[in-house]
């Protein structure tokens, strides 16, 4: 019996609020509804999803050490640890499977700190800007990305 490839969602600090914390900017859908969506479309494409949702920069980077040679492929959404979080750079660049950026708001968009991601460097894709529909389609792009369909780096 063939295992489902897994991939391991993070998400990463305040994501916990969405749904109340600037709903002008992240939408009045929760982190669980986000998840569901992710989980749904990873089923129906034969993968199975883990998440994992933590405040911790630390906790963040054990899940990412756990998942090497365990997991796939890992969706990242690091809330405002993508500006700064060069151990969760480290730790990503050390994954040996496709990353995924993952932004429900466009920070390119938004104040200039935002401009800067550390995590970008190591992902092999970004998807940012789409709401909701931005966890859906970063599944989408893990298995895109694990059938080696996309153009490389």
């Amino acid at each position: 019996m063939n295992e489902r490839p897994l991939v391991l969602l993070l998400s990463g600090p305040n994501l916990q609020l969405l749904g109340e914390r600037e709903p002008e900017i992240y939408g009045r859908e929760r982190l669980d509804d986000h998840v569901a969506a992710a989980a749904s479309a990873a089923a129906g494409l034969g993968l199975t999803l883990e998440h994992v949702q933590s405040d911790s920069e630390a906790e963040l980077v054990a899940a990412i050490h756990e998942a090497r040679g365990r997991c796939a492929a890992i969706v990242v959404n690091p809330g405002a640890f993508t500006h700064y979080a060069w151990a969760i750079h480290d730790a990503l660049a050390a994954f040996a499977g496709p990353i995924v950026e993952l932004h429900l708001s466009n920070p390119q968009r938004r104040e200039s700190w935002r401009h800067t991601s550390v995590v970008a460097p190591v992902a092999t894709a970004t998807i940012a800007g789409l709401g909701g529909a931005g966890y859906r389609l970063a599944i989408e792009a893990v298995t895109v990305l694990l059938e080696g369909d996309a153009v490389s780096r």
